[in-house]
């Protein structure tokens, strides 16, 4: 391998990417980024795995590759497709954080026992007064219809609530900025990130983590400006880029009852 560096970190030469992805000096630069519960060779396997998924990652340069690699580490993510996604955009590659890894980053803060999104959907019963989701019900033997909104609940230590509502043209409104608008989670996992976009809104009220902050300005998916006024300072570096926002979604109770016409139905109970 080349021992030409670029800002004495950064592989120069566009060799094969598992070639300088395995090279040692960035080997023991993931080692001092990532946290105790990852290690060097999972979290690089992981990398390869996802990069043999995504033949166009191996078009991007290196220098943009590593960095969101290196930006994972330090965040204790891994670039899996669930928790982080690796996304080709030209020749360069951006990282978005899925919202499962948001989750995952407020609950290390320990001030959340629970953080969850929900899609509310045409034929649900959904009911949203001063600040609080008081109804969402679903009933699982129709369809649910087009979503038309979603939102994030969190519960913390304490037992105090908090909830953000988007209607989905907001969301849309949000998507439309984003730089991956119109590829990745955008288009393969939509539902997923419709469920993120609340979320990030969310976080900018929330107490969390500096750890967590990291995350929203490390995520190359654009957010609402309108809740968050840094937009306008932020770098335009690709790898700086400020803040949106979530492990895996944690899944609550449901109370079943019936409906007039005997249907089953599930009530989400959101304080469980």
């Amino acid at each position: 391998m080349s021992n030409e560096k670029t800002n004495g970190t950064v592989p120069a030469t566009k060799k094969d990417i598992r070639e300088w992805l395995n090279d040692e000096e960035l080997k023991k630069q993931f080692a001092m980024a990532l946290p105790s519960i990852l290690t060097v060779d999972r979290f690089i396997r992981v990398a390869n795995t996802i990069i043999t998924r995504t033949p166009k990652l191996g078009e991007c340069t290196p220098e943009s590759l590593i960095a969101c690699l290196l930006d994972c580490a330090a965040l204790g993510i891994e670039p899996d497709g669930r928790r982080a996604h690796l996304i080709p955009f030209k020749d360069k590659c951006t990282l978005i954080i899925d919202y499962k890894g948001y989750i995952e980053l407020a609950r290390r803060s320990g001030e959340i026992s629970i953080w969850r999104p929900e899609l509310v959907c045409e034929n649900d019963i959904f009911e949203y007064s001063k600040g609080l989701v008081t109804t969402h019900v679903i009933d699982f033997r129709k369809p649910r219809g087009e979503v038309f909104a979603a939102y994030s609940y969190v519960r913390f230590k304490d037992g105090a609530e908090d909830y953000e509502v988007m209607s989905i043209e907001e969301i849309e409104a949000t998507r439309k900025r984003s730089k991956a608008a119109n590829c990745g989670p955008w288009v393969t996992d939509r539902k997923q990130m419709i469920k993120k976009t609340p979320m990030r809104r969310h976080a900018n009220r929330l107490p969390l983590s500096a750890e967590f902050r990291d995350a929203l300005e490390k995520d190359a998916d654009s957010f609402d400006p309108d809740y968050d006024p840094r937009l306008e300072f932020a770098p335009r570096r690709l790898s700086d880029l400020p803040p949106p926002v979530d492990v895996p979604a944690e899944v609550s109770d449901a109370k079943t009852a019936t409906d007039e016409g005997g249907k089953p139905r599930a009530e989400l109970n959101l304080r469980s």
